[in-house]
């Protein structure tokens, strides 16, 4: 986007335009892992019950299928989310994330009975190119529910990817990732209400 003929003319100097300040930069050009993040609108309790929380939580995964992303890690709460996924194609997951806010806004909003309500807000990504930085944040993703203090476990919260991931992997590799550091990350997660 070219910023209007008057702002380039008011400098002789060549303007170099940046990132705008109050929203999160969208890029996603290579394939490979990415970790998404996304609140509700005002932080707003809109998938408090287990109802609307296997809605979103279902809606996640059928969207992803249809999308060929490949969920790695995924933790849904009453007013956020995170997820990870391997993206063979990554314009596909700004597609995806378009018609789960989409679809889930409409939803929830019909339950509600608030037609046109905003529901989501913004939502963050990361492009996961560092095996560190990848083992990371599946151990946060995965322990997401303990750090809001919804279980004891993360393998007790329904709606998150631990118990399957538990399942799945070997446990020295389960036992790898959920004992690896994530104090150090800089995770948007400021979703306590």
């Amino acid at each position: 986007m070219n910023p209007p003929s008057s702002v380039t003319q008011l400098s002789s100097h060549p303007i170099h335009l940046h990132d705008w300040p109050h929203a999160p930069a969208h890029r996603t050009q290579q394939a490979g892992a990415y970790m998404v993040t996304s609140g509700t609108y005002q932080k707003a309790l809109l998938f408090s019950s287990p109802e609307s929380l296997t809605l979103l939580s279902n809606s996640l995964f059928d969207l992803a299928e249809a999308y060929t992303l490949q969920l790695q890690a995924w933790a849904v709460f009453a007013n956020h989310y995170h997820l990870i996924a391997e993206c063979p194609n990554p314009q596909n997951l700004k597609k995806f994330i378009r018609h789960l806010h989409s679809s889930t806004a409409i939803a929830i909003n019909h339950r509600d009975s608030a037609p046109g309500r905003k529901v989501w807000h913004q939502y963050w990504e990361s492009h996961l190119t560092f095996q560190r930085s990848y083992f990371a944040r599946l151990s946060y993703v995965h322990q997401n529910p303990v750090r809001h203090r919804l279980a004891r476990t993360p393998s007790s919260y329904p709606w998150c990817s631990a118990a399957w991931f538990e399942k799945k992997a070997t446990p020295a590799f389960f036992k790898t990732i959920m004992s690896f550091p994530t104090d150090k990350l800089e995770i948007p997660d400021n979703f306590d209400p």
